[in-house]
């Protein structure tokens, strides 16, 4: 569980989690950057190709961007690292986080609250596109997706660089919410404008589970990146050894002949 507080005038993220070896107390592990503001998505090639990086930031930014009233322009700050721009901001509060953060953090009291005062929230885009619905999914928050999908969140939505929430779930390694969007009919193979598909990233991301749940549920697995690289060649380039196996069993079942 993810908790934001001040410290020293800044907003910080606690990571609360029990402590290792027991189900006892909990602990709060301050984390070391400010509000961690990016998600998980990376461009799968990014380890082969100098022009991609990752798609949103593989590091936290140390300093985040605000607007003139003091809050969050988030999409701006998921991309601020991967610009190489530095910027002074001003102490944030926890009054100036919008839905989309709330969402990220999993703060669903909050993201209620925001929906009674103005429901026209729910599908509201950021400036890149992203849904709070997208957000609860690119940090793995399953309670606040499936809240925000019981309150009628559309997860087909697509961002400005069709990036989807089930791209940013599958390159995450969340599972349960890769195979929540999938029961909800969104587009098992979006194809966004890094050259990816759900199935492309998992594999990038080595989760195991994301890319058998995929296939089960039919990812095609011939489409390629921009680069020419197949889930297969791209496990192989990796050195994924147990993605490469879940791959190929697929493969041999696909094709093993009728008894």
């Amino acid at each position: 569980m993810k908790r934001l507080r001040m410290t020293s005038g800044h907003l910080t993220l606690a990571i609360v989690h029990p402590s290792p070896g027991t189900s006892g107390p909990m602990v709060s592990v301050p984390h070391e950057n400010k509000y961690t503001c990016y998600l998980s998505t990376y461009v799968f090639l990014s380890v082969y190709h100098p022009r991609v990086r990752c798609l949103l930031g593989a590091e936290p930014p140390e300093q985040l961007d605000v607007d003139e009233e003091g809050s969050f322009v988030h999409s701006t700050t998921l991309t601020n690292k991967q610009r190489g721009n530095e910027v002074t901001v001003r102490p944030a509060t926890l009054d100036s986080l919008s839905i989309h953060q709330l969402a990220a953090q999993g703060d669903i009291s909050q993201v209620a609250a925001h929906l009674t005062k103005d429901g026209s929230l729910l599908s509201q885009q950021d400036e890149r596109g992203f849904t709070p619905l997208m957000w609860a999914a690119a940090f793995g928050e399953k309670a606040a997706l499936d809240f925000l999908l019981e309150k009628g969140a559309d997860p087909k939505t697509i961002a400005r660089e069709r990036e989807s929430a089930l791209t940013l779930a599958s390159s995450g390694g969340y599972v349960d919410i890769v195979e929540s969007l999938l029961r909800h009919g969104v587009d098992i193979d979006t194809y966004d404008w890094n050259g990816g598909t759900p199935l492309l990233y998992a594999v990038r991301g080595n989760h195991i589970k994301c890319v058998e749940a995929l296939l089960a549920k039919g990812a095609d697995m011939t489409i390629e990146s921009d680069s020419g690289y197949t889930p297969m060649a791209l496990a192989v380039a990796l050195g994924h050894k147990k993605i490469q196996k879940v791959l190929e069993d697929h493969i041999l079942k696909l094709y093993k002949p009728p008894t």
